[in-house]
């Protein structure tokens, strides 16, 4: 694949959320306003990014070289949690009121299987480093995607009328289903 084409298929066809079901915590979390979740998509955009960069320079600098790949996972997740400290104590710092709209979801980027997931992705397909960077950015961004439509289409029920059983987390994941298959149309632009 090229790189145009792994970029597209990272933001459409192969949606970290929506099709690989990974990062479901923060999209149904962080999903009641867009405001909170483009922050949120930032965040993730920053930490995935910036964890592609590390763990590919990590795994082919320091794990091959040192017949080391077995720490892998253990190398991976403590590169992932010291870039989320990082934003969270920006965040802090510099925007309290995003700060305080995540909340939890914003310590739960550590344990968001999309960041790790992209970062194992990128080794399992031997991508080169900026190969590797580009499916990062496109996947975060396929994430920021799914994000900000389902922050759209949760505003929006929040003035339709919509069963009482059915308020809250149970139509949010109807809504994410309904999103999923409308995202598996995408699969057809790849054969």
């Amino acid at each position: 694949m090229d790189v145009f084409e792994i970029f597209i298929s990272a933001i459409f066809v192969n949606n970290i959320v929506l099709a690989q079901y990974l990062g479901n915590c923060p999209y149904l979390g962080c999903s009641r306003e867009k405001g909170v979740a483009l922050g949120m998509g930032a965040a993730v955009v920053f930490v995935i990014i910036m964890a592609t960069l590390c763990t590919w320079l990590i795994q082919y600098h320091v794990l091959v070289p040192f017949d080391l790949a077995y720490l892998q996972t253990i190398v991976f997740i403590l590169v992932i949690a010291g870039l989320v400290q990082f934003v969270e104590m920006f965040l802090k710092k510099m925007v309290p009121p995003l700060y305080a709209a995540l909340g939890i979801f914003l310590p739960l980027i550590t344990t968001n299987c999309a960041v790790m997931g992209v970062t194992i992705l990128v080794q399992r397909e031997e991508y080169d480093l900026m190969t590797s960077l580009t499916y990062g950015l496109a996947s975060s961004l396929g994430f920021v995607l799914a994000l900000l439509l389902m922050a759209g289409i949760r505003e929006r029920l929040d003035t339709a009328r919509v069963p009482k059983a059915m308020i809250g987390t149970p139509i949010a994941l109807i809504m994410a289903g309904l999103m999923s298959l409308a995202f598996m149309a995408f699969k057809g632009m790849t054969s």
